[in-house]
């Protein structure tokens, strides 16, 4: 059974008869107050701020007084120039429309800005403050750069003429270097994730040898994601040198203070990167010429060493050296004779006296002076003491043997 409204008149005590269901009021509510309120501009403070994943974002605006829904619309997302959060102060432009399905209305906002600049400022030096405390701007920590680096990473939008003006750049100084472009968004919602991010994928691949971040100028607004605090912290971690060329020469964000080096435009961010190649060519030629000097000045001193060397006695007397040395031999050999030769007759000495013992140790000379060898059963008799009567032994002299009986 569907909820129905009476309507009674303000000028009759009678009942109006025509029921309206709830649907048809807030219709009619709806058609009201869109054609009253077509086109509104609200000054409030952001609270309940939800970032859908349908990519809407839903929050009310209130002050001291009331609060008012709100809806930005995905399609209207990205023309947002900065990240709206809780406690933002901004002035919103929309219509009011009614939600039918809960009976409230809200305001369907078109564009949106913050309140004032001075918030914008207040908010920066709260972070600066924060993360100097952190020890993030710390001059210890900042890297050097490359000398002669061979590539160069670039964090800019692909659109922009930041861009051109640091290709313009290095195409002048140095054509050869090599170029590597991730493409960010550098302004409105979710440009600092995607600069947060191209600076940790250089890092993760490790295929530059120096990252320029670049933008160019614009309003403290314009500039915000520079000084979101992603970024800072994903320069922080970088382990690749970065350069900071974001804005003009006046202008400062956050990312200048974290970062290695701060360039005061892009276009002197590669001029700082890249040297010229005239001056690399200058310098070439100084290196040339010191090393052309520094082997000219080795030959001459070779050529001194060598003329001191034919000049010397050693050299100019080489038959005075031979004769001495042929001398030396001439002695050496008669020394080594001289040894040799009383070597020689001792070992002869010696060996006549042992030849001289051996001879008189020979059994058959023994024989010869009228001994004999005395053997029973083969074996030498040395002793009268084994020999019996009747024994029969083999007596050998020097001129045979005989058998003989013991008696």
């Amino acid at each position: 059974m569907s909820t129905q409204l009476s309507l009674l008149s303000d000028n009759s005590d009678e009942v109006d008869r025509k029921v309206l269901t709830v649907t048809e009021l807030t219709r009619r509510i709806k058609e009201s107050l869109e054609r009253g309120f077509s086109t509104v501009r609200i000054e409030g403070e952001i609270s309940n701020f939800k970032f859908h994943s349908s990519g809407h974002m839903y929050f009310s605006l209130k002050d001291s007084g009331a609060a008012i829904s709100a809806v930005v619309w995905r399609s209207r997302v990205a023309a947002l120039s900065f990240v709206p959060e809780d406690g933002m102060k901004v002035v919103a432009t929309g219509r009011i429309t009614v939600y039918e399905i809960r009976g409230s209305y809200q305001l369907d906002i078109t564009s949106m800005r913050r309140v004032g600049e001075g918030e914008l400022q207040a908010a920066f030096e709260r972070l600066k403050k924060k993360l100097a405390a952190e020890g993030l701007f710390d001059a210890e920590r900042k890297k050097p750069l490359p000398e002669y680096p061979d590539r160069i990473g670039i964090v800019t939008s692909e659109t922009g003429a930041a861009l051109q003006d640091v290709l313009h750049i290095l195409r002048r100084r140095l054509p050869a270097i090599e170029v590597v472009l991730l493409p960010v968004k550098v302004q409105g919602v979710g440009a600092a994730v995607e600069i947060a991010r191209a600076i940790a994928d250089f890092n993760k691949y490790r295929n530059v040898d120096v990252v320029i971040l670049a933008r160019g100028g614009g309003s403290l607004e314009d500039l915000w994601a520079f000084n979101e605090e992603i970024v800072a912290r994903a320069i922080y971690r970088s382990k690749i040198p970065i350069v900071s060329a974001v804005g003009h020469e006046i202008d400062y964000t956050i990312a200048d203070f974290v970062a290695d080096l701060r360039a005061p435009t892009p276009s002197a961010a590669a001029e700082i990167v890249v040297r010229d190649r005239f001056v690399l060519l200058e310098t070439l030629r100084n290196y040339w010429y010191t090393m052309h000097e520094s082997v000219e000045n080795l030959v001459q001193q070779q050529k001194d060493r060598i003329e001191h060397f034919l000049k010397s006695y050693s050299f100019n007397k080489p038959v005075d050296l031979l004769r001495q040395h042929s001398q030396r031999v001439d002695e050496l050999e008669r020394s080594i004779h001289t040894a040799m030769r009383h070597k020689l007759s001792m070992h002869h000495a010696r060996t006549e006296s042992l030849r001289q013992q051996l001879k008189a140790l020979n059994p058959d000379m023994v024989l010869r002076r009228g001994f004999a060898i005395v053997r029973k059963d083969g074996r030498v008799v040395d002793s009268r003491k084994v020999l019996k009567t009747s024994d029969e032994v083999a007596m050998t002299f020097h001129d045979g043997s005989v058998q003989s009986k013991i008696l």
